[in-house]
């Protein structure tokens, strides 16, 4: 008897080791890493942009392969993520991704950009606290664009691939624009609902004339 509640004993610490180390992987090695990449894929930009290889929006660009960064200064003022082409799972580890169907960056339509909410550097963790006239920056190394949020964020299923048409029904748009739409996972930990958040373009300008008023301190 003695010999059985030993084993299972150890069974138990052993399965508890194995859990609590899951959970440190998930909780931190997992964004250590996604940090450093999505830092390196920034990097590359910015030397690809100072040897003036600049590819506005997403024109050339493929699939995992990033175009532009983004800054948002509600989530904080060090807050940059590089964008990349596509929403495959390999690419949302590197950064936000761009829906291929959706318009280029800048562009007439719907510019439509999906980010992990948890793992992976968590990218979009305080989402909820977006709100109406925040800004949303993007350059691509040859233009600042400037987006204001209109709406959200709006709770909805991952089924509902509306919100990334040219003119989302539930975003309160009702005429063709330069939109942009961002997405996340909803809740915190979970995938059973997605957040939504959506923003015109309110201005632009050349990355010669500096760096636009919402990210001026």
């Amino acid at each position: 008897m003695r010999v059985i509640v030993r084993t299972v004993s150890e069974l138990c610490i052993t399965v508890g080791t194995v859990i609590v180390l899951f959970v440190v992987y998930v909780l931190y090695w997992t964004g250590v890493r996604a940090d450093s990449v999505m830092d390196d894929q920034i990097d590359a930009l910015q030397e690809q942009w100072a040897q003036e290889i600049v590819r506005p929006g997403v024109s050339g660009a493929t699939h995992g392969e990033p175009f532009a960064i983004m800054y948002i200064p509600r989530l904080g003022f060090t807050w940059n993520k590089p964008v990349l082409e596509g929403t495959g799972t390999d690419t949302l580890k590197k950064g936000l991704g761009h829906y291929t169907a959706t318009a280029r960056l800048g562009q007439q339509g719907n510019f439509s950009v999906a980010g992990h909410r948890r793992t992976y550097g968590d990218p979009f963790r305080d989402f909820p606290k977006l709100r109406r006239g925040d800004a949303v920056v993007l350059t691509d190394g040859a233009t600042w664009f400037t987006y204001r949020i209109d709406k959200g964020p709006y709770k909805t299923v991952p089924g509902d691939v509306a919100v990334i048409d040219p003119v989302p029904r539930a975003s309160g748009y009702t005429r063709p624009g330069r939109y942009l739409t961002l997405t996340t996972c909803e809740p915190e930990w979970g995938h059973s609902h997605r957040l939504i958040v959506w923003a015109h373009l309110d201005s632009t300008q050349p990355v010669e004339a500096g760096q636009p008023e919402a990210l001026r301190r």
